[in-house]
């Protein structure tokens, strides 16, 4: 199942840049999970796609994370990182009965953080981008389990 997420994942990195539209947001949603880290994937000088374990991290949850969507282009996407939390436009917006789909850019292009939650399964996946342009971009893979808190 994590290879058909990674592999979504990488398909919407690879054919974002030749996508006209990137927005489809069917449902109005707010969502609120706990997750818990199982494992990360580093590419970086010193890891060639290293899988570290969550028993070998320091970061192991996200207490909060939050998935707010309104119908036809609002998500926000808060709890996993500051980047996320924080960027008002976000590139791709996708949000339907089974997945939330997302991905930011800074300004310079040269930083990116994308995800995909499965809303049944609660599988989420959190890949950070460094460097982009450069022959020697890193890349953070996160991988988490998730379940649905009620909002208060």
């Amino acid at each position: 199942m994590l290879k058909y997420y990674l592999g979504l994942l990488i398909s919407l990195l690879f054919f974002n840049q030749t996508l006209a539209k990137n927005i489809n947001i069917l449902e109005n949603i707010n969502l609120t999970f706990k997750c818990e880290l199982e494992k990360k994937i580093i590419k970086n000088s010193k890891y060639n796609y290293q899988v570290f374990l969550a028993k070998d991290l320091d970061k192991k949850y996200l207490n909060k994370f939050e998935i707010k969507s309104q119908q036809p282009e609002t998500l926000n996407i808060n709890g996993l990182s500051s980047f996320l939390s924080k960027s008002i436009k976000l590139s791709v917006k996708v949000v339907n009965k089974d997945i939330v789909l997302f991905k930011a850019i800074d300004n310079n292009s040269s930083y990116s953080e994308s995800g995909i939650i499965d809303r049944k399964t609660g599988e989420l996946v959190h890949e950070i981008t460094k460097n982009i342009k450069s022959e020697n971009s890193e890349k953070d893979i996160t991988f988490y389990s998730c379940n649905k808190k009620e909002n208060v």
